[in-house]
């Protein structure tokens, strides 16, 4: 069974919905996720925030945040996975699980954060964490990397 095959089972298993946020990812987080059959029992839905301001205007990040330390950083990863939980609510029902990226695939840094340096998300109802990853490579590299890793990290969360 694939990541997002086991992903979506422990969701199923415990009844879970998921959204999804992403930015250096671009959508591949929930392009991988729907190549499983019957993903739409649990993918609610996904945003792709890639300009910094969507983060604050549809996912809820604190634009003091933002402007502070810029679209990669962990408390922005954070609040992108609990705010797409509600971006995407179906009859005023929230989704279960968020999962977040926001990062830098480079070629350049806009920032001055390392090229490669990602933040994902990843809340559950019964957490809320981040990691920090530094991933190798070119551009597509480092956002193919970004997206199984949050597929990993999201199946880890969920204790599988």
């Amino acid at each position: 069974m694939s990541e997002a095959g086991a992903l979506l089972a422990g969701l199923t298993e415990r009844g879970w919905t998921l959204a999804v946020a992403e930015s250096l990812t671009g959508g591949a987080v929930a392009a991988q996720i729907v190549t499983v059959p019957g993903a739409s029992a649990s993918l609610l839905g996904a945003v792709v925030a890639y300009a910094t301001p969507v983060k604050h205007t549809l996912l809820g990040v604190d634009a003091a945040l933002l402007t502070a330390h810029g679209p990669v950083h962990p408390d922005v990863a954070l609040q992108m996975a609990h705010g797409v939980r509600t971006a995407v609510a179906v009859d005023g029902r929230r989704a279960d699980v968020g999962i977040a990226t926001t990062g830098v695939a480079g070629p350049t840094s806009p920032d001055g954060q390392p090229v490669g340096t990602v933040f994902i998300a990843v809340v559950t109802p019964v957490l809320g964490q981040v990691r920090r990853f530094v991933f190798t490579g070119d551009r597509e590299a480092v956002r193919r990397q970004a997206r199984d890793a949050a597929i990993a990290f999201a199946r880890e969360s969920l204790g599988e």
